[in-house]
């Protein structure tokens, strides 16, 4: 009898790549080859999107990226940040670095789900109260007072808003929003009621009728309600900013007409630049950005590209005298760098409003308060009845609290008087209330007549009246 012979596979085989190239995600903290900075080295095999998670953990534990190299090819991501904390030192919370650890291995193993350009509606990120409450997302055309209404027309119809974030650009709005039943404080199931939240904010929405060259004399620019219990994405921050992001481009903001933070860019001297051109040889579009940096900036950038469907393959960021300079090097998710002049001014333009989105002229205020029904509405409708545009609000509760955060400017143009903020301040007494002029520009002569405008002895003190009770002051 003959024996019969099968061939042999070594148990360990699966296992051979690991083997070679060491575990499949390596996350190294190195705090002494830098004096002022963590580098932080990760080491993994590569998937789509992989970038944008990496990033978005940085993002998620507010760190700042101050240089970063990237290189993703052959199937293997290597990827060096320079890190540093909000006070600018280097991290030496272990409990961070456990959490960069933790959090990027996790990132790594996770099923790659990137989003389709043309199914953002299907795209909705969690916040950390979405399991517990109902999802809304809101986008198209802004003007002065929609969140206001907004707001009371979720009042009105006994919803309750736990946390939202709006954000304001050329002339588009998006919201996210998560609310609970007024009397239960439980999620909206319902999908009548659903339905009827839906139909009422569009028609909110519809106040905005522009002629247009189409079908009929009037249409709806892009606008969209979507409402939803229990939506797909992981409880950050970051989530929630990419889904910001991703409305913002399905109503083309980056179409929209030049803010005044773009019009005055080349007086503050902070001027932007960005540019494609394409490496014939190794087959790559180069993407170079030059801009003001800021926090975050990388997020908004990678995030952009990487739902716009492309694929970075290198990159380079390095930050210097307040300056950032990033340079990309990306291809289709077929293969192909961008062909032609059309596409590379749309890259170009998408970039450029996914770097301005976050950047808000006006002043920041943020005011804690005793939750309850419609109390956003009451404080957005305050602020508009007094000239003062909200052009970006993130909305929490914490515990009984509410804390309202919001950039404001002058609906009419003009840069708000601080000395209006400083009378606020005052006469509210007991009430909290921060403040931060992020405008750096020169500011224009106002007369007295809009000085006594912005008095809020004669226009605001009845008004904050009917619900100042309901603030507390923040220890």
């Amino acid at each position: 009898m003959k024996n019969v012979c099968w061939p042999y596979f070594d148990p360990d085989f699966d296992n051979l790549s690991e083997r070679i190239y060491g575990p499949t995600c390596r996350v190294c903290i190195d705090n002494e080859s830098m004096e002022d900075c963590t580098v932080v080295k990760v080491d993994s095999v590569n998937k789509q999107g992989l970038l944008l998670e990496v990033v978005q953990v940085m993002t998620d534990l507010n760190l700042f990226i101050s240089k970063s190299y990237i290189s993703s090819d052959a199937e293997w991501f290597m990827d060096v940040f320079h890190v540093q904390d909000e006070q600018g030192k280097k991290l030496r919370d272990q409990n961070v670095i456990n959490c960069i650890q933790q959090a990027i291995g996790t990132t790594r193993e996770s099923t790659p789900s990137p989003p389709k350009a043309r199914a953002y509606t299907n795209n909705v990120s969690k916040a950390e109260h979405s399991n517990e409450h109902t999802a809304i997302e809101m986008s198209g055309t802004d003007r002065p007072g929609l969140l206001s209404e907004i707001s009371a027309t979720l009042a009105d119809l006994h919803c309750n808003i736990v946390e939202a974030h709006a954000w304001s650009h050329n002339a588009c709005l998006a919201c996210v929003a998560y609310i609970s039943d007024q009397s239960s404080h439980t999620p909206i199931e319902d999908p009548h009621r659903l339905a009827s939240i839906e139909d009422h904010l569009i028609t909110v929405l519809r106040a905005n009728m522009e002629p247009s060259i189409g079908t009929g004399p009037f249409q709806i620019k892009n606008r969209e309600v979507k409402t939803g219990g229990f939506l797909g994405g992981e409880g950050t921050m970051t989530n929630v900013e990419r889904r910001l992001h991703q409305l913002m481009l399905s109503v083309r903001d980056f179409d929209g007409p030049r803010s005044s933070s773009e019009m005055n860019i080349t007086e503050r001297g902070t001027k932007m630049a960005v540019s494609i051109e394409n490496c014939d040889q190794k087959g790559y579009s180069i993407v170079s950005i030059e801009c003001k940096d800021r926090p975050r900036l990388m997020f908004d950038t990678v995030c952009t590209l990487t739902d716009m469907q492309y694929v970075i393959f290198h990159a380079s960021v390095a930050s210097h005298d307040g300056r950032a300079f990033q340079e990309y090097f990306i291809r289709h998710d077929d293969g192909y760098p961008l062909n032609t002049e059309s596409e590379k001014q749309r890259v170009i333009k998408c970039l450029e409003a996914a770097i301005e989105r976050r950047v808000c002229e006006g002043v920041w205020l943020k005011l804690c308060a005793e939750n309850r029904v419609g109390l956003l509405s009451d404080i957005t409708r305050v602020l508009r009845e007094n000239g003062l545009a909200v052009v970006r609000a993130d909305i929490a509760t914490k515990g009984k609290k509410a804390v309202n955060a919001f950039y404001v400017r002058d609906i009419s143009g003009n840069e708000v008087d601080m000395g209006f903020i400083k009378s606020m301040k005052k006469e509210m007494g007991l009430i909290d209330l921060e403040v931060k002029n992020d405008n750096k520009t020169r500011r224009k002569n106002i007369s007295s007549h809009e000085r006594h405008r912005f008095s809020l002895g004669d226009l605001l003190k009845s008004q904050l009246e009917r619900f100042s009770h309901n603030f507390i002051a923040i220890n």
